[in-house]
């Protein structure tokens, strides 16, 4: 199966290509270009084992990192260290912003995010971008780690963990074939 190199993301209003995959790179990362919609933006975050680098190809991209908010145009770029909370957006209201996102190393980020697009395009989501099935959400959370703010980390890492688990013996992936390719989470846990 072939995988679109270009997804959607109706909820956020962005447009991702990948322009190298976990398999073009053995893994080591995945390098995205991102077109985000004026207003656009996602939720506060953090990861914990693998960071990002921002770097703005046209128009302005907002970046919260930390307590810090950049305002970044061509050519400008930052780096988002492990754990720490951020968060990206559009701060124009009339035109769109192209950025590339380098992620190392790849993790489950390629197939998190093909997976959250695809729910998306389908709607298959809330308002928020939040999936619908809670099972599909234990499985994203668990695969891309990814990490929300309001929670203590080892609480979220033990939930999702076993509740992604769970889905996946309940046969939850089996619905989420269409969006990915990959077998294996990152944790080594068979998807």
């Amino acid at each position: 199966m072939s995988l679109p190199r270009t997804i959607y993301n109706p909820i956020i209003g962005d447009k991702v290509t990948f322009l190298e995959t976990s398999e073009e790179t053995g893994g080591e990362r995945v390098t995205v270009e991102v077109e985000l919609a004026p207003g656009g933006k996602n939720g506060l975050h953090y990861h914990t084992t693998y960071r990002e680098h921002f770097e703005v190809i046209k128009g302005e991209l907002g970046l919260q990192a930390g307590k810090e908010i950049l305002y970044l145009r061509r050519g400008g770029t930052a780096d988002v260290a492990l754990y720490v909370r951020h968060l990206f957006f559009n701060p124009s209201k009339k035109e769109p912003v192209t950025f590339r996102v380098t992620i190392s190393p790849a993790g489950g980020f390629e197939d998190t995010l093909r997976i959250a697009y695809g729910l998306a395009a389908d709607g298959r989501v809330d308002k928020k971008g939040i999936p619908l099935k809670f099972s599909h959400l234990a499985v994203l959370l668990d695969i891309g780690e990814t990490y929300l703010p309001f929670m203590p980390y080892w609480f979220q890492r033990r939930l999702f963990r076993y509740l992604g688990k769970r889905a996946r013996r309940k046969g939850v992936m089996k619905e989420l074939e269409p969006y990915f390719k990959r077998t294996e989470t990152p944790f080594g846990a068979s998807v």
